[in-house]
């Protein structure tokens, strides 16, 4: 039997869903809608602790609702957000790395976490995917595999956006996919495979890096200068500093004029090369690279014995794996400083350096990612007793 009721949304879910409460008191989850909605809804699955459903009718838009700009909204998979103004995106993902530090980690700090928002919501991009297929080129569809044609996407910086046109116009033969990355100069390479292509640069505060094919870098071209900033200000200024993941350099050269000294570790080969490179470029001869999974190198002598005075990290989605914050916490740096697009798995690690003896000192969002639900975050953790800077 179908079930629709009215329903008011009451917040935000981590995953970008509203949230709101059925008449029988179990939480409902319903994409796209906005914080003070009234909506009547369908539900669509029904699980013993919580309801999902789907929008049948918009009653009364939430002071946070506004007209997205895409006409792709609710069909591409990208951007689960547009139908919210931004100062509502940024309050949110402030309030998510809040709650889910406390939730998660029990973490509750005396300063509302701040977020730092993004120059423009719109035309921020500079790397994306897109597919092709029969002669059609475009986005994946939400939660599927099936194309949406494309010919203009408002959050890809101006090149980007340009480019998308034009594969439009003439979309390659076959089926598969293409990387398109954008250099801050507006130089665009596009590649359907990882290995080949040209590089690209980008700025990360005062330094240009250098970025090969298929090398991850922070995509938002308006943030980047921000966010390396804020890490290095974190880091402060030191003998000796460690960063793992370190990838092209983004964090590293800043760092490198911070510290007398500097290891850090990464594990793709091409973010080696290209971080050397970086490095002879910008003349630092303070750094010593190691190439290899920071896990693992975690338990060799040449990390072991380096005595670090911060330890910089910003891991994948998955956060660390293994003894890490174990065997992060033994070399007794007196500050980490951990970058994570990932609220949960960031809440999960810190509490585990919590209780080998440190403290989360700040905890800021930067929203990487407007128009979506995804958040990036710098938590600040000092050991309890050590030093201050």
């Amino acid at each position: 039997m179908t079930v629709e009721f009215r329903l008011e949304i009451e917040r935000l879910a981590s995953g970008g869903e509203g949230v709101g409460h059925a008449p029988d008191g179990r939480v409902v989850f319903v994409p796209a809608t906005a914080p003070g909605d009234h909506v009547d809804v369908r539900i669509i699955e029904e699980q013993k602790r919580f309801l999902r459903a789907e929008v049948i009718d918009l009653v009364t838009a939430g002071p946070g609702r506004v007209a997205p700009r895409c006409s792709l909204v609710g069909t591409c998979g990208g951007c689960t957000w547009q139908h919210l103004d931004y100062p509502t995106q940024c309050q949110a993902k402030a309030e998510r790395v809040a709650e889910t530090f406390a939730r998660v980690a029990g973490i509750e700090l005396s300063e509302p976490v701040e977020c730092t928002p993004s120059p423009d919501p719109f035309g921020y991009r500079s790397r994306a995917r897109v597919g092709f297929r029969d002669g059609v080129i475009g986005f994946r569809q939400t939660g599927s595999h099936t194309l949406c044609p494309a010919s203009a996407c408002p959050v890809l910086v101006p090149a980007l956006d340009q480019e998308l046109a034009r594969l439009s116009a003439n979309p390659p033969d076959g089926n598969g996919e293409l990387t398109l990355a954008a250099g801050e100069d507006g130089g665009v390479c596009v590649t359907g495979d990882a290995s080949a292509g040209s590089s690209i640069s980008i700025r990360a505060a005062d330094h240009e890096i250098e970025i090969s094919p298929g090398v991850f870098f922070q995509a938002n071209a308006l943030l980047r200068t921000a966010l390396a900033t804020a890490v290095h200000e974190a880091a402060g200024r030191g003998s000796r500093a460690m960063e793992l993941f370190a990838g092209s350099g983004y964090f590293t050269i800043g760092l490198a004029e911070r510290f007398d000294e500097v290891l850090v570790v990464e594990a793709q080969g091409r973010a080696t090369k290209d971080l050397v490179r970086n490095l002879a470029r910008a003349g630092r001869e303070n750094v010593d690279v190691v190439t290899g999974v920071a896990e693992r190198s975690l338990s060799s002598p040449r990390l072991t014995d380096f005595a670090p005075d911060v330890v910089v990290l910003d891991p994948p989605r998955k956060g660390l794996e293994g003894a890490a914050v174990e065997r992060i916490a033994a070399l007794a740096p007196r500050r980490v400083v951990y970058v994570s697009c990932d609220p949960a798995t960031h809440a999960r690690d810190a509490k585990k350096f919590v209780g080998l003896g440190y403290a989360v000192q700040s905890l800021r969002a930067f929203d990487l990612f407007p128009q979506t639900s995804h958040v990036e975050a710098i938590a600040v953790l000092d050991r309890t007793g050590a030093e201050r800077s």
